[in-house]
């Protein structure tokens, strides 16, 4: 997550990866005092104390979560290079580590390792959560977010419902990697693989790889809940390929959110419930964009400029070429207004679409697409 997201406007509710953060971190606090976290965690071997560090187990009143904290001191998830002391811990300024995962020391698979925010945010956050309530630089986290409104509010509710926290689980269709747990300020999901590994890839899952892309931003932008999501900006790393050959979000730091159907009702409420909270890493001082200035096409328009071409060009044959370039410029021209680069990214999907083939590399929708044309 940068210091921009909070991209979303002064109508939108905050993205879900900083509320999943503010939520879990204090989910683990207001129920165990970080004091009592021994009992949660096995002991750990004096050798690898240094880990408690790194992993964020020191801030734990402040932290996303220790559900899978077992599994790094069991040594149940590894990474050749940062498990033993002697070997060195990783760089503390990257986000992400890829890493093996076990239930059985057995069989291993890979996972992704990763904060939401850079250390360095971090410890800003830390900081403007102690000088909120006009205290040294070092405070208890716990008891001065404890005292705000909105947090009361989680205290006294029996469940969480949309209005305490927003979270889009892969489980309900999201194109998000599933998440498997969290220790201290890392969460763990499964791995994927960069975008920009399949740039020479053959032009059948070049195809396949762009028309999943379409559909996605196409889900993002238009779903039943009523939520458009939006990028603030796009590189190949933000997504992922599974080895099913199905395509994910593998970063949503840069994702913003709007809630179509309540935006001028949160809009009023922004200003109202302003709290150390909503400024933990962008500050109180910024002024956010209004929903109006994002457009529908703002995120096709980034992923036809700097990833569709990477995929696509060059790639068939004269005259199909010539057609998936004029869709592609037209796609990604920021002057053309919204219904003409939607429509020209629905094109780009009618050409692409009979390019897929179907056959086991494309696991994600076969032998299904034997038998649907929609595949």
């Amino acid at each position: 997550m940068e210091p921009q997201l909070g991209p979303e406007a002064a109508a939108l509710r905050p993205g879900w990866l900083a509320l999943l953060l503010w939520v879990s971190a204090l989910s683990c606090s207001f129920s165990l005092p970080a004091s009592s976290l021994s009992s949660l965690v096995p002991q750990v071997r004096t050798s690898y104390n240094f880990g408690r560090t790194f992993l964020g187990l020191d801030k734990c009143n402040a932290c996303i979560g220790t559900s899978i904290c077992k599994k790094f001191f069991k040594e149940e998830i590894r990474s050749d290079n940062w498990l033993a002391s002697h070997l060195g811990l990783p760089p503390d300024f990257l986000l992400s580590y890829p890493a093996n995962y076990s239930d059985d020391s057995k069989i291993w698979r890979p996972v992704e390792i990763f904060r939401l925010v850079s250390k360095y945010q971090n410890e800003i956050s830390d900081r403007r959560i102690c000088a909120s309530a006009s205290a040294p630089k070092t405070c208890s986290i716990e008891r001065v977010l404890r005292k705000t409104e909105r947090f009361q509010k989680w205290l006294q509710a029996k469940r969480l419902t949309p209005d305490l926290v927003q979270i889009f689980p892969g489980a309900e269709g999201w194109p998000l990697p599933k998440y498997l747990g969290s220790c201290g300020r890392f969460l763990v999901s499964t791995s994927t693989r960069p975008l920009q590994e399949f740039y020479d890839a053959p032009p059948d899952q070049a195809a396949d790889l762009a028309y999943q892309l379409l559909g996605v931003l196409e889900s993002l932008r238009s779903n039943d809940l009523n939520y458009f999501f939006y990028f603030t900006h796009i590189d190949a790393g933000m997504f992922g390929v599974f080895n099913n050959g199905h395509l994910f979000i593998r970063d949503a730091s840069a994702v913003g959110v709007i809630d179509k159907q309540e935006g001028s009702q949160e809009a009023t409420r922004a200003g109202e419930n302003k709290d150390i909270f909503s400024c933990l890493v962008s500050g109180c001082q910024a002024q956010l964009p209004s929903c109006e200035s994002i457009s529908e096409k703002q995120s096709l328009v980034l992923v036809c400029q700097k990833l569709l071409p990477r995929l696509l060009q060059g790639r068939f044959p004269s005259p199909l070429q010539d057609d998936i370039d004029s869709v592609l410029a037209q796609c990604g021209d920021s002057i053309r207004p919204d219904p003409e680069v939607l429509g020209a990214a629905s094109q780009l999907k009618d050409i692409l679409r009979p390019l897929r083939t179907c056959d086991s590399r494309f696991a994600y929708r076969y032998p299904d697409c034997k038998y649907n044309d929609k595949f």
